[in-house]
């Protein structure tokens, strides 16, 4: 792709997200969401490869529908009304399609059918602005609106992302796949918590950028699509591999890492509303995350492939790793420390 076509295409999805970001209309809300996702599919196609046309496909059609359905959430809303800001709405049928609306864009369940098979067929560049800059202006919406959004609905749907999330990654042998379902647990935690405590969702969410944007630069390194290139990765960079395995149990809620802190957190504040058996529910199905997430660091650390000679060490030679991979996830492991500067300010 052009230098001067990819500069376009990525200011195009920055001014989308800052649109949308920046609206209280919610016309130009949903301008934003459009210019995200036209800017988002040349770059999906630019492998020239059938798989990635029929993920773009999938992705351009799933897209329009949330965002049709969010406009004529709106319009019905402007309409019950008389307003077009996003704090206005108060009738309950808008609210309900809103939120499968954003649930659809977001990806969350039952609504998550489109992810892995979108993340599968793009490289791994794409996959990493799909699961971490694509949420951005929904998650946002979400934040903006949770007072206003159906609550049962979202918990819901949050405790079947967080199952499914954990439960469909567990026979995947892909390592996008499992970074697809990976996201649809997150934003499981992220969307339970959201009526009760926004604040507690967007620290969620910059949790969940940092620790996903570190795994996907790691395996861009490794080269590692599959759970079978991930076995050799040992042998490429070992430094990559142990930070790589590390950062798989920070995905996994592990303590003391950083993804233990969310979790954590979120179980309180679900606690403190009296909501005990939904809290042990989200935990018990974190355990469903965690083996996969474990699997993969089993393979990386304890199994090797036959017959591997010297000439294939290829760690002996030199490896020049992007400062940006080290320093995320330092970021996405060692947060822990500044959990009391948090919980003070709480």
């Amino acid at each position: 792709m052009s230098p001067y076509a990819l500069s376009m295409l990525m200011s195009s999805l920055a001014a989308g997200t800052v649109i949308t970001l920046s609206s209280s209309h919610w016309f130009l809300a949903w301008m934003g969401l459009e210019i995200n996702t036209l800017a988002i599919i040349p770059l999906m196609t630019k492998m020239h490869h059938p798989r990635a046309t029929e993920s773009a496909t999938k992705y351009f059609l799933t897209q329009a529908t949330a965002s049709a359905l969010l406009l004529f959430a709106t319009t019905m809303n402007a309409w019950l009304t008389g307003e077009w800001t996003i704090m206005s709405m108060t009738s309950y049928a808008p609210m309900t399609i809103l939120t499968i609306a954003l649930a659809i864009k977001l990806g969350i369940a039952p609504f998550h059918l489109w992810l892995p098979d979108v993340l599968q067929g793009l490289d791994m560049m794409t996959c990493l602005i799909l699961s971490t800059w694509q949420k951005l202006a929904p998650m946002a919406l979400l934040i903006l609106t949770n007072h206003q959004l159906n609550a049962n609905l979202l918990i819901l749907m949050a405790l079947a992302s967080a199952i499914i999330g954990g439960w469909g990654g567990l026979n995947q042998t892909q390592t996008r796949k499992i970074m697809a379902y990976s996201s649809i647990a997150h934003l499981g935690w992220m969307t339970l918590v959201v009526s009760f405590s926004p604040n507690l969702a967007l620290l969620n969410l910059a949790i969940y950028l940092m620790m996903t944007s570190s795994m996907f630069m790691g395996l861009m390194s490794l080269n590692a699509t599959s759970v079978n290139k991930l076995s050799i990765s040992w042998l490429k960079t070992p430094t990559l591999a142990v930070s790589t395995m590390a950062g798989l149990m920070s995905l996994g809620g592990l303590p003391p890492l950083s993804g233990f802190l969310p979790k954590w957190l979120i179980l309180q504040e679900m606690t403190k509303h009296h909501l005990g058996t939904i809290s042990a529910m989200m935990a018990l199905s974190a355990l469903l995350s965690l083996f996969f997430y474990l699997r993969l660091s089993y393979v990386i650390s304890m199994t090797s492939p036959p017959n591997i000679s010297n000439s294939n060490l290829t760690w002996r030679k030199k490896n020049n790793l992007p400062l940006i991979i080290p320093m995320l996830i330092v970021l996405s492991t060692m947060l822990m420390p500044i959990m009391p500067m948090l919980l003070m300010k709480n």
